[in-house]
Order: structure tokens, then sequence, then C-alpha cells
């Protein structure tokens, strides 16, 4: 398979790829490991591709007391090896095999919006952003900055809100509160490939070690991650006096599976509160052992 013809450009700093971005119509080139198969399969036909792995100052991982910023070129097993934040660790597990982490990219990912994937529901439950750059009006040097939160960010299946021109240059994950725990649970058909149905989950508790806190968010049972805010089914309990059936049937209803060749969408919302009771009873574990 070969893609369709395209113009290549290897810009070497930000501005130049800003430039390039609003001159032409093109892809931007990070990781590959979406972009190459869609163009190799003729799924994507741009005029242009734009190889961003060359500039400088966006292969950054940035914890801090508030959350990581990962910055566009940081590769997805860059990132897990750093142990930056937990939840993030435990989705990368789960993307695909070593070699495509070795090169795919955490921004690329989000970016590229696959309500399949697991990127998108981390930065989703964690209520996180993604930093888009353009070239700024008027001749200025510096780029045009905008901050969009993961609730804006997905806007349908392969759809995300960077506009033409736009790069994405890096996302922001927030920290887990204090006595917080999380977890990522999922099924597929084969280890690495896209899971039929998955969940994170993300529960706080507080000094009585009662669930003051509950999010999941759903990949596979949407057009964009589905999530949900558990915390009033929860009822404030004690993790082990929690109504779990109660919880996954309120997961249930706020997700809509479609069928498809892999599986029907029976299966799918079966399969979603199963998930995320699993997810939940480890994430609320976790929040209750010390660190």
């Amino acid at each position: 398979m070969k893609p369709p013809p395209f113009t290549y450009h290897a810009p070497r700093d930000l501005r130049e790829a800003l430039d390039l971005l609003a001159e032409v119509d093109g892809k931007v080139l990070a990781g590959g490991q979406s972009l190459i198969p869609l163009l190799n399969m003729r799924l994507a036909a741009p005029a242009h591709v734009v190889d961003v792995n060359r500039l400088p100052g966006l292969s950054t991982i940035e914890a801090r007391p508030e959350g990581v910023t990962v910055g566009a070129l940081a590769r997805q097993a860059e990132v897990a090896r750093a142990g930056a934040h937990p939840l993030l660790g435990q989705a990368l597990r789960l993307v695909a095999h070593p070699v495509i982490r070795n090169r795919g990219t955490v921004v690329g990912s989000l970016v590229h919006a696959d309500p399949a994937a697991e990127l998108p529901a981390v930065l989703a439950v964690l209520g996180g952003s993604v930093r888009l750059a353009r070239r700024a009006t008027g001749g200025s040097p510096d780029a045009a900055v905008r901050e969009v939160a993961a609730d804006a960010f997905f806007a349908g299946p392969l759809e995300s809100a960077a506009e033409p021109g736009e790069l994405a240059v890096s996302a922001f994950f927030p920290a887990l509160p204090p006595r917080s725990g999380s977890a990522f649970e999922e099924v597929a058909r084969r280890h690495g490939d896209y899971a039929l149905a998955g969940v994170c989950a993300v529960v706080t508790l507080d000094e009585d070690l009662h669930v003051a806190a509950a999010r999941v968010a759903c990949v596979g049972v949407g057009p964009v991650p589905v999530v949900a805010d558990v915390t009033g089914v929860c009822g404030r309990r004690p993790a082990a006096t929690v109504p779990w059936e109660a919880v996954t049937e309120a997961v249930r209803q706020a997700v809509e599976p479609e069928d498809d060749i892999h599986a029907s969408a029976a299966y799918r919302l079966h399969l979603v509160g199963v998930l995320a009771e699993r997810a939940l009873k480890e994430a609320a574990a976790r929040a209750a052992t010390p660190p």
C-alpha cells in the first residue's frame, strides 16, 4: 500500500510550522501511528504533510503538584516510563503494542480523537485540557494560543476541536486529589486491539474513608468518551457498602453503544457495566491504601 502524493514539509521551529499550517491545507505528522495507516489505505489524502518532529521543546513531560503537562512530541512509552500520573500509566499499558508506543505520541492520540482509544478517556475523566497554537495575526512573532477543556475538545468520532492552521502543542492532565485512586479496565479481542468497551475510574475518599467523589469515562460506547459522575449514587458510603448494582446501572444509562462487526450494542452495554464496577472497586481500594 502506498499513500497518495503529497508535499512533505519539515519545519525547524514552531513559528515556521505555524506559518506552514496557516498557508497550506495539510496534516500534522508527529508519531504517525494513526496518520500513516490512514494515508496508506487512502482514507486520507492531504495535499501537504507537515512533519513536526524537528521542533525543539515539544518533547517535555513536566510534573507539578497540580498535574502533568505532556508535550506534543512526548512518546507514549516515555510518558509511561516517567510514571508522572498513575491513571496515564494504567491507560498506556493497554495502548496497542510496544513498537506503537515507542513512536506514538500522547497528544497525537488526543487529536486523533478515536472514541475507542484510551487516552481521550483519561483526559476526559480528569477534566484535563489541550493547548492549541496558531500563527498570530498582525505579524507578531508570538503564537496565538488557546486552551480547550476536554469536554469541549472531543467533537465526534475522529473529530477534535483543533481547527485548520492549529497545532496541538501540549496536553494537561490534572493530578488526582488526596486520598484518590484510579483504575482502567477494558476488554479487547486480543491484547493491543482497540477495546470492545473500556472504563477508567477515579474515586476520592474523605477523611472517614467514605466515597466523596466518583467519576468514570467509557470508551467504545459513544461518539466521544462518555463521562459519568456517579458520586450521588455512591451516597458517601464506605466503599464496601456502596450499592454497585445501582452505580453500574447509572453508568449504563449514560452510554449509547452501537452494533458493529465486532460486537452488538447489547454486549457492549453489558460490558460497560461489568467494567465500571471493576474499575470503581479497584480505584476505591487504591484510594483507601496509603501511598
